[in-house]
């Protein structure tokens, strides 16, 4: 290793934020020392929650982005059906679940660092009119939240405090990501054990997992190869999606994550993920996070900030205000990828029911569009891309082009204290996305679920 490269580890370790753009980054590096601190707590915690669950049969997180996808991600890898991640504001996805949970023997955990997350306050208030009993009910939260006011007032069984100094996509490791695992009954000193080795060895100046990694993402990048292909993601996708999208993208730069894409372009560098049994989990959450952060020092970006997530949140709230909107077809898929060629890539942003059929019918129309344009092409659903890969598409290089789906939502699903529904909301935050992205110069086309076979 360079002289360079150790002392880019060392600076990393101590706090240095001139690795990056020596603005606030220092403040954000609570996840270097999060496994161990999560480790030394392990027996009270699980105390804790085992305390929580009592007679319990099923568990719902309720939380979007940093706070549901590393719990999502666990929930898929160890095959929990007795845990649901609610993070949509599709008014049928919600009802599906409701009419499955026994709601006198549910569990529900509200989680948003803030604790002002729109959609997770909303999701709160919804089910709070059905199970208002304070204790089938628990916070995960950052100290001195509004949710954790709620959460007092409510008299929630419990208030798992979340670590200030940690950003949502860096918190798997945290209480974000370690409290759902216990409460899926994941061996969670099992998990934590690796993530400290894996801490350990991205302290080393020789054989460093989490450096090597970095490194290949950002020489990859200057070379021009910014479609980060990960062909064997599987689930473990959903989370570093997020991770490597809204950590780089922004300044008109950023890594195009695409998990389950081929790195058979020029324009793509491909990276693989080391999951031999789902306990590793906790080296590769790790392992990917400081590679991040490394990679964020060759772009000569911020990795802890999303100036554009809080901007697409924003634009909402003003369709919102503004009244209730049609979602109209816009373009077409033809004219959307006419000319479309590396570096280009495609997203499909399907703000539909997230069923596994339409998730099928996604990929299918992602796999055609490939072939058709030869592109990368990403998908996701709406509104949980918003909290993740949304940061990229419209701060990241100008060579995103997308395709929302959008379909009829059905009767209105009404939020306690809201003047809006579910249905409203997931409608203004389409076309608040559509406009965001069209006020930046993107090429967008809306389609209907419809026309999607």
């Amino acid at each position: 290793m360079t002289t360079e490269r150790r002392e880019l580890v060392a600076r990393i370790w101590s706090r240095d934020p001139t690795v990056w753009t020596g603005a606030d980054e220092a403040r954000w590096l609570g996840w270097l020392d999060e496994p161990f601190r999560m480790l030394e707590d392990a027996e009270p915690l699980l105390r804790l929650v085992e305390d929580v669950v009592g007679d319990a049969e099923a568990v719902v997180l309720l939380g979007m982005g940093g706070s549901s996808l590393a719990p999502e991600v666990m929930r898929l890898s160890f095959g929990v059906e007795s845990f649901h991640v609610l993070d949509t504001t599709h008014p049928q996805a919600i009802r599906e679940l409701e009419a499955k949970l026994d709601l006198k023997r549910t569990l529900f955990i509200s989680a948003s660092k803030s604790g002002s997350t729109l959609e997770t306050r909303s999701h709160t208030d919804y089910f709070w009119k059905l199970a208002p009993r304070g204790d089938q009910w628990a916070a995960i939260t950052d100290p001195g939240s509004t949710l954790a006011g709620l959460a007092d007032e409510r008299k929630f069984a419990a208030v798992f405090p979340g670590e200030p100094t940690i950003g949502g996509r860096y918190s798997a490791l945290s209480p974000f990501g370690i409290v759902p695992a216990a409460l899926m009954g994941i061996d969670v000193v099992g998990l934590l054990d690796r993530a400290t080795e894996m801490a350990d060895a991205c302290r080393l100046d020789e054989g460093n997992p989490g450096l090597e990694l970095g490194l290949a993402l950002g020489e990859a990048w200057r070379d021009g190869r910014d479609k980060v292909c990960l062909p064997n993601a599987g689930a473990f996708g959903l989370w570093v999606e997020q991770l490597i999208a809204e950590s780089t993208g922004k300044q008109g730069k950023g890594l195009v994550p695409a998990p389950g894409f081929p790195a058979d372009g020029p324009d793509r560098q491909l990276q693989e993920v080391r999951l031999p049994d789902p306990l590793e989990l906790g080296q590769e959450f790790f392992r990917w996070e400081f590679a991040t952060a490394i990679a964020g020092a060759f772009l000569g970006i911020n990795p802890f900030d999303q100036p554009d997530v809080q901007a697409a949140k924003d634009k909402t709230n003003e369709v919102l205000e503004a009244g209730d909107v049609s979602l109209d077809p816009e373009s077409s898929i033809d004219e959307l990828i006419d000319g479309a060629e590396a570096p280009d890539y495609i997203c499909i942003q399907a703000f539909v029911n997230p069923t596994e059929d339409n998730d099928a019918r996604v990929a299918r129309l992602a796999g055609s569009l490939a072939e058709r344009s030869g592109c990368v092409v990403t998908h996701g659903f709406g509104p949980r891309y918003l909290h993740s890969t949304g940061q990229l598409h419209k701060g990241g290089p100008p060579t995103g082009r997308f395709l929302q789906i959008v379909e009829d939502y059905g009767a209105e699903l009404p939020i306690p204290g809201r003047p809006f529904g579910f249905g409203r909301l997931i409608r203004a935050q389409a076309a608040g996305d559509f406009s965001s992205l069209v006020e930046r110069g993107r090429r967008v086309a809306r389609i209907r679920l419809e026309e999607v076979t």
